[in-house]
């Protein structure tokens, strides 16, 4: 595979850019899907574990839960525990708020197939994506406080040195936050590559100098000497990389580490303190972190750790959990992701951003893609508002959507509805097709809520937590 260069070198007229892409697929010489991200496969790929001992029976055994029912709400559960038996995964988990009350949130099925633990209400899990609608209320917790604005050109803030001898795009000097947060940057992995996975982010380490797996400050420096895609604002193309920016913006501005800023600004004023960022390696997860579990028969892949061969896609295979940080790489439980719903616009507890700055997030026009698109999982069309956050117009108000994947390891889904539910799901397993698998939970879900016709009273946040088990 070759790449036409908009600006070319060598005989051929391929682009440098080209011949690394053409290299990496020519390792898919054999049975090993080893190509690079893409946005279209949700350009992560961290992630898996075996073993085909996660899928249940063929007899569809029902799927065991943990935390305290609500009888209201069967029907929502029933419409979960039926996709996990369908789709063969081993565990999740599922949390509701109606109002800013916390309603339901439960553990189902397996967080260790091997020792039989069952996943508990307060179980971690890898939340990909779901991660840039963090990201992005963090940059705009900066914005609030006035050492930040949208318009901002973010190289010339952070002044990072390209690698040696590098040209560096002078377009490069025109993105801002605005453009990074609606994926508006320049940048294209479905027409070029996404530095965050391998082969590229070793390439990056080799170029810059630095320790291999790069971390995420070494994939930005990289990614200097590369060309854009496109003009920044001209479209928008969905970008992993760029919310690695907005990671570092946030670490230039704020003076400390991203993972500690996001910590005090948005995780501790919104009562959340279990998250934190994921690590790669097995041994390494988090206490009460879950274990995930890849589709049978998922071939390992290129370790990003150097000299270890293969690995499982979860734990090392193809990607460096510690560089997705801010658009991959928090851990969570579904109920802390209602919590931080709930909480951007004070619809429980003090807001985290200013109302002005709410409507700015949820209105903010989105250049458009100049290709034909699919949307989002659950979503005909194209997104075309919102800061972070998928922002999806309906007859009664917008629903704020954001959805993560990461291959073989882990999806996640969490959105707050015009009614006032938000919505968190967690799973610790994602099937080949997950594009067919998202269309075909949210959608149920969303259906299985619509019809709740009475909702449970009180409210569950800050009671504490049973973990027994339920049929």
């Amino acid at each position: 595979m070759t790449q036409t260069a908009k600006g070319t070198s060598g005989r051929e007229g391929i682009s440098r850019r080209g011949m690394i892409t053409a290299l990496a697929a020519g390792a898919v010489a054999g049975s090993l899907d080893l190509r690079p991200p893409t946005a279209a496969r949700e350009a992560v790929q961290a992630a898996t574990a075996p073993p085909a001992a996660a899928t249940p029976s063929p007899g569809g055994t029902p799927v065991p839960a943990t935390g305290q029912p609500a009888p209201e709400l069967a029907a929502v559960e029933a419409v979960l525990r039926e996709l996990m038996v369908r789709w063969g995964l081993p565990g999740g988990q599922l949390a509701l708020a109606k109002d800013g009350r916390l309603v339901l949130n439960r553990g189902y099925g397996l967080a260790d197939v091997d020792a039989g633990a069952p996943v508990q209400p307060t179980s971690l899990f890898r939340i990909a994506s779901v991660t840039k609608a963090i990201t992005a209320v963090a940059i705009l917790t900066l914005v609030d406080a006035g050492t930040l604005a949208l318009d901002d050109a973010v190289f010339p803030l952070l002044a990072f040195a390209p690698p040696p001898h590098a040209t560096p795009d002078p377009r490069l000097q025109a993105i801002t936050v605005q453009d990074l947060l609606v994926h508006a940057g320049g940048w294209d992995s479905a027409q070029s590559f996404d530095p965050q996975g391998l082969p590229f982010s070793r390439m990056a380490a080799a170029m810059v100098g630095l320790a291999d797996p790069a971390d995420a400050t070494t994939i930005v420096r990289f990614m200097l000497g590369e060309p854009l895609d496109f003009a920044p604002g001209a479209r928008q193309a969905y970008s992993n990389f760029g919310f690695n920016v907005l990671g570092r913006v946030i670490e230039h501005v704020a003076g400390q580490p991203y993972d500690a800023y996001v910590r005090d600004h948005v995780l501790a004023p919104a009562g959340i303190s279990a998250m934190r960022l994921g690590r790669t390696r097995l041994e390494d997860r988090a206490p009460g972190e879950v274990r995930y579990y890849a589709p049978p028969d998922q071939p390992l892949a290129w370790s990003v750790f150097w000299g270890e061969g293969f690995a499982p896609y979860a734990y090392g295979g193809s990607t460096y959990l510690e560089a997705l940080d801010a658009h991959g790489g928090w851990i969570a439980s579904a109920v802390d992701l209602v919590r931080f719903a709930t909480a951007v616009d004070g619809q429980r507890g003090p807001a985290l951003l200013q109302p002005a700055t709410v409507t700015t997030m949820l209105t903010t026009p989105r250049p458009p893609t100049g290709m034909p698109s699919a949307g989002v999982p659950g979503v005909t069309g194209e997104v075309t508002a919102g800061l972070g956050w998928d922002v999806i117009p309906g007859a009664s108000g917008s629903t704020w959507s954001r959805v993560g994947a990461l291959l073989g390891s882990t999806a996640a889904w969490v959105a707050r509805r015009p009614d006032g539910v938000a919505i968190a799901v967690v799973l610790n397993s994602l099937p080949p097709d997950y594009n067919a698998f998202l269309n075909d939970v949210i959608p149920a879900l969303g259906q299985a809520v619509d019809a709740v016709r009475a909702w449970p009273a009180g409210d569950r946040f800050g009671a504490a937590v049973t973990a027994t088990p339920s049929a």
